[in-house]
């Protein structure tokens, strides 16, 4: 048996292994693209070493290093606000619904659920947005439209709680004079760390890459996220790409168009890459959790 479990555990680990190298290849060929010479990428394609070094993407990039900076800015603000009103708001919603003596609680699950199938459109959006709440051009349109579209975390946080709440534990905290408020502070909070970092990874990860709600609701490019300056920067390479005469076959050359997209492609998901390592414990044992509870 010692053998046999000897051999499946080197099999196993040799899967993975090779699972993960083809997973990070794709990412090094795009650092290594972003960090080529423009004719070289073109004349000899993608590769993992660089032919020939270059930082043009980079520089051409960095020439409008005032514009990243405060894209930045606002991605980052965005994305540690939003992410803490969505944590909060999925916290106290999903709590009272894993309760079975909620009032009302099979028709606030219905509708709950409901949101999760069905969507209101865009053109109603915009006008809950634009004109009701007047959010247009702000940077609160990026966090409001974020966190009001979070009820399937509701329910993931919903069967995590009936999973791991204890009835007796509640109760006796009742008994001492604990309220709902002290029971979900000291003790409901304490014990859904997994869950909440989960939900707190796939929250952050959805603002930082959403650039469809800047482009529909920012026009001020002062508030520009990061993605949202990137996804225009490519916009104004593809534009100089379709407007070069045949006359400027040099100074496309040397203009680093394919390049400039994977420096853009790297900046733009690099950040997100290294906050990863630091939720990866407890998204391992939330997601375990929600399947063998759920």
């Amino acid at each position: 048996m010692k053998n046999e479990n000897r051999i499946i555990t080197w099999f196993s680990h040799s899967v993975l292994l090779l699972f993960s190298i083809i997973c990070i290849i794709p990412f090094l060929l795009l650092i290594s693209a972003s960090l080529t010479d423009q004719a070289s990428l073109v004349a000899h394609g993608y590769s993992l070493i660089p032919k020939v070094f270059s930082t043009a993407a980079y520089e051409y990039l960095f020439n409008r290093g005032s514009d990243i900076l405060r894209a930045y800015g606002v991605s980052i603000f965005v994305t540690v606000v939003g992410t803490s009103v969505g944590i909060c708001i999925t916290l106290l919603m999903a709590y009272p619904l894993s309760r079975p003596e909620t009032p009302h609680r099979g028709l606030i699950l219905f509708i709950v659920f409901f949101s999760m199938l069905f969507h209101g459109g865009l053109i109603p959006s915009y006008l809950v947005y634009a004109q009701m709440l007047n959010l247009k051009n702000t940077i609160w349109v990026l966090i409001v439209a974020g966190v009001l579209t979070n009820g399937y975390y509701i329910m993931m946080m919903r069967i995590f709680l009936q999973g791991s709440m204890s009835k007796d534990l509640i109760e006796s905290a009742q008994l001492d004079g604990a309220g709902e408020y002290r029971i979900l502070w000291s003790i409901i909070i304490p014990t859904s760390t997994p869950i909440l970092a989960v939900i707190g990874l796939f929250t952050s990860i959805f603002y930082w890459n959403d650039w469809q709600t800047g482009m529909i609701y920012i026009t001020n490019p002062e508030l520009f996220s990061i993605q949202n300056l990137l996804q225009r920067i490519m916009q104004d390479i593809q534009f100089i790409q379709s407007n070069m005469t045949a006359n400027s076959g040099e100074a496309m050359a040397q203009m680093p168009t394919d390049t400039a997209k994977m420096a853009i492609a790297v900046l733009g998901s690099l950040p997100i890459l290294l906050a990863y390592p630091f939720f990866q414990k407890f998204f391992i044992k939330g997601i375990m959790f929600g399947a063998v509870k759920g």
